[in-house]
């Protein structure tokens, strides 16, 4: 039964599209209208065949559908996801594509001969069209049309997976991008907090330390050996926690790397999706920790074992305020496997990193430095020259994915002899964290963007103090609090025993007691995916009516497998969503996006 609710949409669209086309092709037999519609089919059906085959592989590769927002993304950024596509493209799907060309070219020649050719068309005595027989095939291809486009209305399937793919495309491009009570919670301007524009003032114990952020790409925290003791692929990050402070319930606040960049870094809401995203080019978020500290005598620089193309991260990352910015573009490759179609081994970051350490020492100056992997980016590549691989799983996909986490560890641990090795490390603190998590298919879904659940916010958070450890310490301690991305700006700043002044940021310090019940909140970076918060030990997750509400106890159901959400009060549901709903619209409203039609 539910076969056949997924079927229904592409069932009555593929009909109602023959019929709407015989109908033209009977009223339209000769001159100038009947090579503009044979023209019209020709292109209209090749745009039909190629949505529906990107659809497919779209939603075969990501478990989401494919969206006309998508569509946009990739025509305003080709440079950033042009890789992203490239590497989905196999002989076999050029091959499809091909047969899928040389169909809509000669296919619609068939069928106007073969539609020319039926007498039933015309009248017997006369000759003419049969005009009452052409309105019926015309009401039928309206109403089949019609009946595709509004999708399964079963709480087992969701809405715009159920459409067929083109009926989907039209139907999210003309429906309003939010849900209707979305208009309630447009903000007033006037009520509005501006951005943080802050400043540091030391305390009476700060100290000029240097930072270093590493962001491990795509680094769920199940998958780190911290978090996953019966999994061993990063022992050097385990025997690292054990002088650490480590955050056992640490979030993305949405799972995308400039998003969980601008989180950690500026202390504000990132962007919820794509659009807002592409804003942080072009404006300032906020005064960000790389601003803050270059006013109190910092240096500051960026390193990236990625191609700087992927969403103008130069531009981001100087809106910021990093003064140096390392892509692999400007580092010596040579000796390096790529990773994926956009990044490289992230031992490449090595040697400029060498460079700039030597360089502080010199001057003396204390630094800001962040480090940004790729190798557990999809696909996946998993370097095997310098490591060799181990055997984690029988999936491949997984495998390679746990064997590219393994080799972020080798980074890790190069990194950090670095330091020692050049007489820094001591002087240094160092914040480890996942940007986000990545999902394979526990809930249906792949990758990262549209992942709401654990296994895509869910990351790995280490906070490491050599100090901490100077007489020896089996651990700094374990915060069981779940905190997010948005508590790393005040803790580095409270590290370094600075005050902020001039402006309020959103997190907490994780060095201070953190606000009993504050609500988590949560986006995917697809627009109107969906959005998520926890409060407590309970997860409410929002669909945007595309399929049903969730509700799961993080206590119990760490896997988020029973839904409780038809256990509760639609008054409690209700207060759920318009929390979400309000905090879009804010968010949304600061980054100038669109929040209502």
């Amino acid at each position: 039964m539910e076969s056949l609710e997924l079927m229904q949409s592409d069932l009555l669209f593929d009909l109602g599209y023959v019929l709407l086309w015989v109908a033209l092709f009977a009223v339209t037999k000769k001159g100038l209208s009947r090579r503009i519609v044979v023209g019209l089919f020709h292109v209209l059906t090749l745009c039909i065949a190629l949505i529906t085959i990107s659809a497919y592989r779209y939603f075969e590769v990501t478990g989401s559908t494919l969206d006309p927002n998508f569509v946009l993304h990739y025509l305003s950024s080709p440079e950033g996801t042009g890789g992203v596509i490239a590497s989905e493209v196999s002989w076999g799907l050029l091959a499809l594509i091909l047969a899928i060309f040389i169909y809509a070219v000669l296919g619609p020649f068939l069928v106007t001969r073969l539609v020319v050719w039926w007498r039933g068309w015309t009248d017997a005595r006369t000759g003419s069209i049969s005009w009452l027989r052409l309105a019926g095939v015309g009401l039928a291809a309206y109403a089949l049309l019609s009946l595709s486009l509004p999708g399964s209305e079963s709480a087992r399937v969701s809405k715009s997976f159920s459409r067929a793919a083109f009926a989907n495309m039209i139907m999210s491009a003309a429906e309003p991008t939010e849900d209707k009570e979305i208009s309630d919670f447009v903000p007033d301007p006037t009520s509005e907090k501006p951005p943080p524009d802050a400043s540091l003032f030391p305390g009476a114990e700060s100290e000029r330390r240097n930072v270093v952020l590493i962001f491990l790409e795509s680094t769920r925290a199940g998958a780190t050996t911290p978090y996953n003791k019966d999994l061993k692929t990063t022992p050097f990050l385990d025997e690292l926690a054990k002088s650490s402070m480590i955050a056992e319930q640490a979030y993305a606040v949405v799972p995308h790397t400039h998003n969980a960049i601008t989180a950690t870094n500026c202390g504000i809401d990132p962007p919820l999706d794509r659009w807002g995203t592409l804003s942080l080019a072009t404006r300032k978020p906020s005064k960000c920790l790389p601003e803050l500290l270059k006013e109190q005598g910092y240096d500051t620089a960026y390193f990236m074992s990625q191609t700087s193309t992927f969403e103008n991260s130069p531009k981001i990352m100087d809106n910021m305020g990093y003064e140096e910015f390392h892509s692999v573009e400007t580092m010596d490759k040579e000796r390096f496997e790529q990773t994926n179609y956009f990044g490289y081994e992230d031992d490449v970051m090595l040697e400029p990193s060498r460079k700039l350490l030597e360089k502080q020492k010199q001057s003396g100056k204390p630094f800001l430095a962040t480090y940004l992997t790729s190798a557990p980016h999809h696909q996946y590549l998993a370097p095997q020259k310098s490591y060799g691989r181990k055997n984690f799983s029988e999936d491949d996909l997984v495998n390679r994915y746990l064997n590219s986490v393994r080799y972020e560890d080798f980074f890790l641990k190069n990194l950090f002899d670095q330091y020692k090795k050049l007489g820094v490390y001591e002087d240094t603190v160092f914040v480890i964290l996942g940007d986000h998590g990545e999902g394979f298919g526990e809930h249906g879904r792949y990758q990262h963007d549209n992942i709401i659940y654990e296994e895509g916010l869910r990351i790995p958070l280490l906070i490491h103090d050599p100090r901490w450890c100077e007489k020896g310490c089996e651990s700094s301690g374990r915060i069981q609090t779940p905190v997010t991305e948005l508590d790393i700006l005040p803790t580095i700043v409270d590290l370094l025993g600075y005050g902020i002044k001039g402006g309020e940021y959103k997190g907490n310090s994780l060095l201070r007691p953190l606000p009993e019940g504050r609500p988590l909140l949560f986006s995917c970076w697809n627009e109107s995916g969906c959005l998520a918060s926890i409060r407590g030990k309970e997860k409410y997750i929002y669909h945007f009516e595309d399929q049903p509400e969730e509700i799961f106890d993080l206590s119990k159901d760490p896997l988020e497998r029973q839904n409780l959400a038809g256990e509760r009060d639609a008054k409690e549901l209700e207060q759920r969503k318009s929390e979400l709903l309000e905090w879009r619209s804010r968010v949304n409203y600061k980054y100038g996006t669109e929040v209502s039609e």
